[in-house]
């Protein structure tokens, strides 16, 4: 079946990639943007979707999303987070490689690709850096940048071993991709299963200090200016982290970090009372911290916002605290988080929160190259229309996952993704509808 032919009329378009932020009309044929200005025809749409008062994007750009597939299908799927993906604006997502197995050969990045043909958003395999992502012998980064990974990481590990840090940083940058690190020295977060703070010494709970994440950025860091590599920290959760990465790109290395929804949201006080739901890792800290992440995005600091959507099973997280598995889901909710924390708050104004979702995750993991990001003439159709006015309470019937592991569930959310078009397809749709032969 052909894609429809959609016009969304009145919203106001924003494009990072142009400067465009504007009022407009988007047209779009056979998969791609057919038009962009005021009062376009309406004659030819097979539907006319009125987007007054709603912000009109590129599709958003998830960096740093888990997927589970192969090997925990019943916490989530290619297929279901792909639809979770789109009920939250997001027409692409990057799956890490801690699967089972891990993504490390080329025929595993090519699985991902087979599966996802047919999803509602577009998935691109992120490849593990070492074989079984066990730190201790690199993959074939060739083979795997051909099969089409987008970027190197052993996510849900850290690469601790520096020696082999520099030989992954100097095979990134032969191949010309980006290695993503989970930042956690293993030695001083042995038993750690929250922030080492005072609510862990009252709950009897091991500590996971800030220091075991900023020590292998400062370390990381040194190493990619050597080998003159792109290194990205994922979901920074210490403000000392800002700060070395702030200090890192000011002297020209190509370091960038990321920031996740619940680390500029929520602090170590979650977990109190053994509450799972507040299990994350890295984990939730504390207030300074999520005040130094909001001015490490508004400073320019952090490039990079990224869900880490981390899915389990009730079951998993109803076990005891020391025992349940680290993480949150994310895509459903991340978009209207984003904007409370740092639009809403004054940080940034929407043109660079869309830039951190759209254009700057593009860039860091090649996609631009395809187009992704941005909002062209004859560019793929990939949009996504966000109601700022629209307040809303997260229920479990708004997850579109398999999980439904958040400690955001039940919180009033102010703002709502509407419709998300991949491809030229609607794969996600809350607008009223409007033919325009009726018109």
């Amino acid at each position: 079946m052909p894609a429809p032919k959609l016009l969304i009329t009145g919203g106001r378009v924003i494009d990072p990639d142009t400067g465009l932020d504007r009022i407009t009309d988007i047209a779009v044929a056979d998969g791609r943007i057919a038009a962009l200005g005021d009062r376009l025809d309406r004659s030819t749409a097979d539907r006319i979707i009125d987007a007054e008062g709603c912000i009109v994007m590129p599709g958003l750009i998830d960096p740093h999303v888990h997927l589970r597939e192969p090997g925990h299908e019943h916490k989530e799927t290619i297929d279901s987070g792909a639809r979770a993906a789109a009920a939250g604006g997001f027409t692409s997502v990057c799956c890490m490689p801690n699967t089972l197995p891990a993504l490390d050969t080329p025929e595993l990045v090519r699985f991902i690709y087979d599966r996802a043909v047919h999803a509602a958003a577009r998935v691109f395999p992120v490849a593990a850096a070492t074989k079984g992502r066990k730190g201790e012998d690199p993959t074939e980064f060739q083979l795997l940048a051909r099969a089409g990974a987008v970027a190197f990481s052993d996510d849900g590990d850290c690469i601790a071993s520096a020696g082999m840090m520099a030989r992954v940083l100097g095979m990134c940058a032969h191949v010309g991709k980006v290695f993503m690190q989970h930042a956690q020295e293993p030695t001083m977060t042995r038993g750690g299963v929250m922030h080492a703070g005072p609510i862990a010494s009252r709950l009897g709970l091991g500590g996971w200090p800030r220091e075991a994440e900023e020590i292998i950025v400062e370390r990381d860091v040194r190493l990619a200016r050597k080998a003159s590599a792109a290194y990205h920290v994922q979901h920074i959760s210490s403000g000392e982290t800002v700060d070395i990465i702030r200090r890192a790109r000011a002297s020209g290395i190509r370091a960038t970090g990321e920031a996740s929804p619940h680390h500029l949201h929520l602090t170590h006080e979650v977990c109190d009372g053994y509450n799972t739901l507040g299990k994350v890792n890295p984990p939730l800290r504390e207030a300074k911290d999520v005040q130094a992440l909001r001015a490490g995005v508004a400073d320019g600091t952090i490039t990079i916002l990224g869900t880490d959507h981390a899915p389990h099973s009730d079951d998993e997280k109803a076990l005891p605290f020391e025992e349940a598995p680290f993480g949150f889901i994310g895509l459903e909710c991340a978009l209207p988080l984003y904007a409370e924390a740092l639009v809403t708050s004054g940080a940034i104004d929407w043109q660079r929160l869309v830039e951190l979702l759209t254009t700057a995750p593009a860039k860091l993991c090649g996609l631009d190259s395809d187009g992704l990001g941005k909002i062209a003439i004859g560019g793929s159709a990939d949009v996504s229309v966000f109601d700022p006015a629209l307040d809303w309470r997260l229920a479990v019937e708004d997850l579109k996952g398999r999980s439904r592991n958040t400690p955001f569930l039940g919180r009033v959310l102010h703002g709502r993704s509407v419709l998300t078009v991949c491809c030229g397809i609607i794969t996600h749709d809350l607008m009223p509808v409007r033919i325009a032969t009726t018109l």
